[in-house]
């Protein structure tokens, strides 16, 4: 069973960083497709970043710029730097991976954790 815990989540101020990471267990994530996801109370969940196992990436438009994902599959975490933060990107953010290389959807997720931008 794939577990994933992130880490790196906290209260900073408008345009400062955070990295976020995400480390796995049970599984190893090289070749899987991988994404951040946040929810903001009172919306959606929305993804933010993926990467695929062969590497391709996509970004939402409003991090497009200030965020960064990565991976590093001989450590099975997957990272989220986070620049030039602002307080409309306050929301739990979420890790997730497939059990494919590419697709559509996801399998297993973290608990998340909480970034907060004060303004």
């Amino acid at each position: 069973q794939v577990q994933l815990v992130e880490s790196g989540g906290g209260l900073v101020q408008a345009g400062e960083s955070l990295r976020l990471s995400c480390a796995t267990s049970g599984s190893i994530i090289s070749g899987r497709y991988m994404g951040w996801f946040r929810q903001a109370p009172g919306k959606q969940r929305e993804s933010v970043a993926t990467i695929t196992g062969g590497g391709t990436i996509a970004y939402a438009d409003s991090v497009k710029g200030r965020f960064t994902i990565s991976r590093e599959d001989a450590k099975n975490t997957v990272y989220l730097q986070m620049n030039s933060l602002k307080p409309e990107d306050t929301a739990v953010y979420y890790c997730a991976a497939s059990r494919y290389s590419t697709g559509m959807t996801f399998d297993y997720w973290g608990q998340g954790t909480q970034v907060t931008v004060s303004s």
